[in-house]
């Protein structure tokens, strides 16, 4: 079995990168279980003067659930040409621990015109030192579009391009498997 974490950048409750990563998971295949990360927002601000045997609980909770995956899935909005503050706040609070080393990561993307953010968080990920691949990561067409009852996983297009983007991520996880 396979562990994903999918990781939204955004907050909102009708968040098109949150509904993104819940057609990923109904999508997944039956090897594959994809977790939607939701505390995000729960995430105090970042101090570094906070030691890591005494981060807060839900730091805590954050780092577990990254350290118990396989790999990790984004997908952000894009605000001001760059990264949302809690997302950037929740990459902040494992800098300096080794929940993202060697990690693989793929960024799916909501939108065409996030182009910004979604380089900013590649950047981010790499110096990281996470394993982006970006042969999985993929932006799917979807502002403007009217979606069919089920949303992004009902449509036949998006679908198919989600679902591939899945396996060429599980087939990247595994290759890595492989070789270790």
């Amino acid at each position: 079995m396979i562990s994903l974490l999918a990781i939204s950048g955004s907050l909102r409750r009708a968040s098109s990168n949150t509904a993104l990563l819940e057609a990923a998971a109904a999508l997944a295949p039956p090897e594959v279980a994809v977790s939607i990360y939701d505390g995000i927002g729960d995430l105090p601000h970042f101090n570094p003067d906070v030691p890591d045997d005494e981060a807060p609980l839900a730091v805590l909770r954050y780092r577990a659930a990254l350290a118990g995956a396989d790999g990790v899935v984004f997908s952000t909005p894009e605000y001001a040409h760059g990264l949302p503050g809690v997302l950037k706040n929740a990459l902040d609070w494992v800098v300096g621990s080794s929940e993202l080393v060697e990690k693989p990561v793929v960024l799916f993307n909501a939108s065409p015109r996030s182009t910004y953010a979604v380089a900013s968080l590649m950047e981010t990920l790499t110096v990281m030192s996470a394993i982006p691949i970006e042969a999985a990561s993929i932006t799917l067409p979807l502002p403007g579009r009217t979606l069919p009852e089920g949303g992004i996983a009902a449509d036949p297009e998006l679908s198919s391009m989600l679902g591939h983007a899945l396996s060429r991520f599980v087939e990247a996880i595994n290759q890595r498997r492989t070789e270790a």
